[in-house]
């Protein structure tokens, strides 16, 4: 769907949009570090497309012997950062219409032993946070990145900049979405290829709960197709909300099983400590979303995944022709899993009958293969670590039209990967 919503009015309590000055680029690396160390330092160039370096991958089949199923590598030189940028915490990655890969993450999770370069006067030779937005190509080259409080709108005082990114979504027109789980971050933004602002649903410090229709609590994930905006929000409430994608009125509100949204919203500030708190246990039958429901992805079919993440399942959902949501089926990944809990995020094989289903599993640290018809699981890939084709705090994930899978990680794991498909066998 293309985004022509510059100069709408939000209705049904749909707060106005507010027009946004132009993007500001990012200067010129500063010239400083040649005097601080008396070194020659250039302005680094865009990196050249690397040459792969492919490993092998921890691999578990668990059907019988001889079922065929997608197989992978770990391509170890995949991204190829400029020389002078970081990624910080990477809390979201798409795959766009032109196979060009994006990323969302946390320049604030970076230290000032990361940064040396941005200090000033700089204490060492690398490095600077990248853009929060990043955009890369299927190769790995890196083709910029923006964003920013400078390129959000300020409302009442407040900026609408999150301040930490959560999540990230590229619609048929290439159009960028992303929400946000810091202090405050009730909203879910909207923005051009190019980092102009486009559009926002919610408003930053404002939130209202389950039964709000016109505020969000943290969102997590957010999708753009077949006339509608759904968003799992996601870190404060517990719920998925869905908004007429041409008007911005809202349209629904959905929890677990396709009922209202129950169930406690979290009190005060989400910090990761949240995360991994003993007290939240899973319960893969409960009645309501445990807290942090994780994504809303769609399927080519009509159906929806919301990653119910702390109650370590998924649930399908049948999309109705005027948006509503029917309930399915569960899908339960390892159900007595702990700590942070399984279902972060889902993909699908790219044929038009999506043959097979990644999920995301972040506490085990691997990537789960099912069939998407029966849901049969046929294995998984990866495991907990830091080596190339590890996880370490497994957060997000993507396919491309080849096939191949980006994962991201957050906390200590900070990084983007891409596993590059080798056939199926």
């Amino acid at each position: 769907m293309r985004c022509i919503f510059l100069d709408r009015t939000g209705q049904s309590g749909m707060i106005p949009l507010t027009p946004s000055p132009t993007i500001k680029e990012s200067p010129p690396m500063r010239a400083f570090l040649a005097a601080a160390f008396a070194l020659p330092f250039a302005v680094a160039a865009l990196a050249a497309s690397p040459e792969q370096a492919l490993a092998p991958l921890a691999f578990e089949q668990i059907a019988p012997a001889g079922t065929k199923m997608p197989r992978f590598k770990v391509d170890a030189a995949w991204p190829a950062m400029p020389d002078d940028l970081l990624l910080g915490q990477v809390s979201g990655v798409a795959v766009g219409p032109d196979d060009s890969v994006w990323v969302v993450h946390r320049p604030h999770s970076l230290t000032a032993t990361d940064t040396g370069l941005s200090e000033s006067p700089a204490i060492a030779a690398c490095c600077k946070p990248a853009p929060p937005v990043v955009r890369f190509a299927k190769d790995g080259r890196y083709l910029g990145g923006w964003g920013g409080a400078d390129s959000a709108p300020t409302v009442d005082g407040v900026n609408q900049w999150p301040a930490s990114l959560h999540g990230i979504f590229i619609d048929k027109s290439g159009s960028v979405w992303f929400g946000g789980n810091g202090k405050g971050d009730h909203v879910v933004m909207n923005y051009t290829p190019e980092g102009k602002y486009i559009r926002r649903f919610g408003r930053r410090e404002k939130t209202g709960g389950n039964d709000a229709t016109d505020q969000l609590g943290n969102p997590s994930d957010v999708n753009h197709s077949d006339g509608m905006v759904l968003i799992s929000d996601g870190y404060v409430n517990r719920r998925v909300i869905g908004f007429d994608d041409r008007s911005n009125a809202y349209k629904g509100r959905w929890g677990a099983y396709g009922k209202p949204p129950s169930g406690p919203v979290l009190q005060g500030t989400f910090d990761q400590s949240h995360a991994v708190d003993p007290s939240r246990v899973a319960d893969p039958k409960s009645a309501i979303f445990n807290s942090i429901v994780h994504c809303v992805v769609p399927t080519r079919d009509g159906h929806l995944y919301v990653c119910d993440r702390n109650n370590n399942r998924a649930q399908l959902f049948k999309r109705e022709k005027d948006g509503g949501l029917t309930f399915v089926r569960d899908l339960a990944i390892a159900p007595e899993t702990g700590g942070t809990h399984t279902v972060t995020d889902i993909a699908f094989s790219p044929d038009p009958e999506q043959t097979y289903l990644y999920v995301a599993d972040m506490m085990n640290g691997r990537i789960w293969v099912l069939e998407r018809k029966t849901h049969t699981i046929l294995g998984a890939f990866g495991r907990i670590g830091r080596q190339a084709g590890q996880f370490t705090w497994l957060h997000s994930i993507d396919t491309d039209s080849a096939g191949n899978i980006y994962a991201t990680e957050v906390n200590t794991g900070r990084r983007v990967q891409k596993l590059v498909f080798t056939g199926i066998e």
